[in-house]
Parts: structure tokens; C-alpha cells; sequence
């Protein structure tokens, strides 16, 4: 069973302690709070306030997906904002390894994304170390896009790698996460599905996240 982690990006920003308040009744694991710079990603979401502001709402661990350029001058901040895994990108890092080691140190699971281009063998000698490797479905930077096919290979692949490496390493797909897709992404070997609009744009939510956390 899957880890269901709803995507604060396509809740209703006009009423966010509504919505936030429904991902804690509902079977939902965690929050997926996406932090982008329209520098990264050619999109700005939200920063630290908002974040801060969910924290207090939150009954669940907050997964935050930096997708910023030199993430690690916020490691600090963003472990003191509650975060629970921090994940940057492969592609943000100029040395990883160092970030990985910070993000541990600041009590915080390290995560690391891949964008759809970006090979699995990226993460050959890094993956030991780390605790969630997130791949991304569709090209980052903006939600409601459709889900990127290849993405069921790549994970097959990542899981592979784990099992060699025998890594204790949880694979996250995060994009186009819908119904029609989440059965195959948990036999192909996910453990945590982000879903943003198939949840938030849904006449009941909580319905939703309840079918994809029984698949």
C-alpha cells in the first residue's frame, strides 16, 4: 500500500486552511508542498509564510519539494519549518552529497528529485545515502500537466538500483498521478504517490485520496 502525499500546489489558495484541514481527515499520509523560485522551475509558488501558516494547520509530515536554485542556503529554515523530508533536485545540486549530509543533519529524511530527462544511473553512488528518491512525471514547474509514460520504466529502473545498492530508499512519483496510473506506479515499484489536481479539482477529495490509498 502506497504512502498518498495530496499537493498543496493545486489546493485552493484562496481557503488553504480548508483544504488543509481536509488532507487531515482524510487517509492521507503527508502534505507535498512544492517550493518554487521562477528561477529552477519557470514558476513562483510559495515561501516560508505559507509555509509556516501550513505547519500550524498540519497533523501529517510535510514533505517539501524544493524546486530552487542552491537549496542548500535554506536547509536550515526549512528544518526549523517542520519538514520532514527535504527533496532537492539532482539537477539544483552542484554537490550533493554535501547537501544530503546537511539536510541529515538537520533531523530532516533527504530526498532527491530527477527531472523526466535525467537517467536513474545519476544516482549510482549517491542512493546509499539517501531516504526518498522523488521522480518526476511531468516536467516540473507547474501543475495539471499529463503524466510522462516513460516514467513506469524509470521506476523499474530506480528499483532495481535500491535493491542492488540493498538501499532503504522509499521511490515517490511525483505528476500526473491519477487513478488510471497509480495501480501501475505501485506494481512497478512506488511507494509514495503525489497527487495535486486529481485531488484538489475532485467533487469530494477525501473520496479520492481514499481509492488511491486502497489501490
Amino acid at each position: 500500500m502506497a504512502l498518498i502525499a495530496p499537493s498543496i500546489l493545486a489546493a485552493d489558495f484562496g481557503n488553504l486552511e480548508k483544504d488543509c484541514k481536509m488532507v487531515n481527515s482524510s487517509l492521507a499520509d503527508w502534505f507535498h508542498i512544492d517550493i518554487m523560485d521562477g528561477v529552477f522551475v519557470p514558476n513562483i509558488s510559495f515561501g516560508m509564510p505559507v509555509l509556516k501558516a501550513i505547519q500550524g494547520i498540519a497533523e501529517k509530515p510535510l514533505d517539501v519539494h524544493l524546486m530552487i536554485v542552491d537549496p542548500d542556503r535554506y536547509v536550515d529554515t526549512f528544518a526549523d519549518l517542520g519538514s520532514a523530508v527535504l527533496t532537492v533536485h539532482y539537477e539544483a545540486c552542484t554537490h550533493l552529497h554535501r547537501t544530503v549530509q546537511k539536510i541529515k543533519s538537520c533531523g530532516m529524511k533527504a530526498g532527491v528529485a530527477l527531472n523526466p530527462h535525467t537517467p536513474i544511473a545519476v544516482l549510482e553512488d549517491i542512493i546509499p545515502n539517501l531516504d526518498l528518491v522523488c521522480l518526476m512525471s511531468v516536467n516540473p514547474g507547474f501543475g495539471g500537466q499529463s503524466f510522462i509514460e516513460g516514467t513506469f520504466n524509470k521506476v523499474k529502473s530506480l528499483k532495481t538500483l535500491i535493491e542492488r545498492k540493498e538501499a532503504a530508499v522509499q521511490i515517490e512519483i511525483d505528476g500526473g498521478v491519477t487513478d488510471k496510473n497509480a495501480e501501475t506506479l505501485i506494481a512497478s515499484g512506488a511507494d509514495v504517490l503525489v497527487a495535486g489536481s486529481h485531488v484538489f479539482k475532485a467533487e469530494d477529495p477525501e473520496d479520492v485520496i481514499r481509492t488511491l490509498k486502497q489501490l
